[in-house]
């Protein structure tokens, strides 16, 4: 009788079938038996042959024992990575700080303030100027603006001379050669001054066509002039004029800190300055732009596009410009010390192949797959970028901290580069980690036994 191993079955080898890979050879004719011709079933005899398969914790461990061997050459491999992602970190994060910090700076000084440009009336209209003193009223009842004031100057009022007392003797030099100006009330608000002693003129000075004047800080330090409880006057073009108040601090038209302001009304009955040239405009923070397009109509209605209107430029554009402008800088260099990070990486991986050699051997000769001897290798270079990208991105956003507190700045961090930066080194240490994983994978195990260790 025959057994299944005789009639050509298939045998148990006890194997799990999810593993095991099948072999057919080829079938057995059975011959004659007890004299007689017989031919048996054709029968096929299946193999099963265990697949090698290596747990992922078991590669990551491998891997990590790997890095972990020799910590001295895995640190210095490291450090180039940490350099790399160090200076990107720090170049990105700076450039976002500087950004912000100038553009904020550029906010409190410039980017709330807006300045109307008035030209004469065209030649052949009787409607008078285009701009009254009633449009800085105008232009104040509009959304956003915080404070305005009209100014009329003119080039014969530029250069004239104001002298503290009406006595001239010889040699005399108390006289100075000022500009005198008229400005609404608004003015002090309006260039961001402060009255350092007296106070401006007000609306009930205006109309009573009082003769009385206010000084810029440096014009009343020419005149000699300190105080005013005591009503000292100014005199020109023949008049006298009683300080009531010395205007500083001014941010914007520091020109007015060497002038003489006067009322309207008196600066056009005494100097005929009834014109205004100028208006000045402070804005809440954003409506710059919006005010900029609405006060021509409310100060000219018939003639808006008669008016110059100076408005800021885009802070969005500005704060661009400047993050683009330092990242050009000092991007390139973190660039390059990515790349020798990577070549680092390279080196050291293959010179680690190279001397385990006997180790690779004996692996494949276990039974290890290709697969799995270029995985163990790229995952050792991959993790010394990653440990790379967490240290310099730590690295990084220190600097950027301390830099910061050491300018009174507010510093400015990306979650997306803190996060992005271990990610970065993880791929600088892959891509290192390429050829020398693929040469060790290279290696047959006859030839990895017999090379000398």
């Amino acid at each position: 009788m025959s057994t299944d191993a005789d009639m050509g079955t298939e045998a148990d080898m006890g194997t799990d079938p999810r593993t095991a890979t099948t072999v057919r050879t080829r079938p057995r004719f059975r011959g004659p038996r007890f004299g007689g011709p017989r031919f048996g079933r054709r029968a096929t005899e299946r193999l099963r042959i265990e697949r090698p398969w290596m747990d992922p914790r078991d590669l990551w461990t491998e891997a990590l024992a790997g890095v972990l061997a020799r910590p001295v050459r895995s640190a210095l491999t490291t450090l180039g990575t940490v350099l790399g992602i160090t200076t990107l970190v720090i170049t990105i994060g700076v450039a976002s700080t500087a950004g912000n910090q100038i553009v904020g700076r550029f906010d409190a000084l410039t980017a709330t303030s807006v300045s109307v440009v008035v030209p004469e009336a065209p030649p052949g209209t009787d409607t008078g100027p285009l701009v009254d003193w009633a449009g800085a009223d105008a232009v104040g009842r509009l959304a956003g603006v915080t404070s305005v004031a009209a100014i009329a100057d003119s080039e014969a009022t530029a250069n004239v001379r104001v002298r503290a007392n009406d006595v001239v003797s010889p040699g005399d030099t108390s006289g100075q050669s000022l500009a005198v100006v008229a400005a609404s009330p608004g003015l002090p608000a309006a260039v961001r001054g402060t009255m350092a002693t007296g106070r401006f003129y007000d609306t009930g000075n205006i109309a009573r066509h009082d003769r009385v004047a206010v000084l810029g800080d440096q014009a009343a330090q020419l005149l000699g002039i300190r105080r005013v409880e005591d009503s000292p006057a100014v005199f020109l073009a023949g008049q006298s004029y009683t300080v009531i108040g010395i205007l500083g601090g001014i941010q914007r038209e520091q020109r007015l800190s060497t002038a003489v302001i006067l009322p309207p009304t008196v600066a056009s009955d005494r100097l005929n300055l009834s014109r205004v040239t100028r208006v000045l405009v402070n804005t809440s923070l954003g409506a710059a732009t919006q005010v900029a397009g609405q006060a021509p109509t409310a100060l000219a209605p018939g003639h808006p596009d008669s008016l110059t209107v100076l408005a800021p430029p885009d802070l969005s554009k500005a704060r661009r410009g400047v993050q683009n402008d330092v990242n050009g800088l000092f991007l390139v260099l973190g660039l390059v010390s990515l790349v020798v990070g990577a070549i680092g990486i390279a080196n050291v991986t293959l010179v680690t192949v190279m001397e385990r050699v006997g180790e690779i051997g004996l692996r494949r000769a276990l039974g290890a797959s290709r697969r799995q001897v270029a995985g163990q290798f790229l995952l050792e270079s991959t993790t010394i970028g990653l440990l790379g990208g967490v240290v310099g991105a730590a690295l990084g956003i220190t600097v950027v901290v301390c830099v910061a507190v050491a300018k009174q700045w507010t510093p400015v961090l990306d979650l997306n580069l803190a996060l992005g930066a271990p990610v970065a080194g993880a791929v600088v240490g892959l891509l290192a980690g390429l050829y020398p994983s693929l040469r060790a994978a290279r290696l047959e195990p006859v030839d990895a036994l017999r090379a000398p260790s």
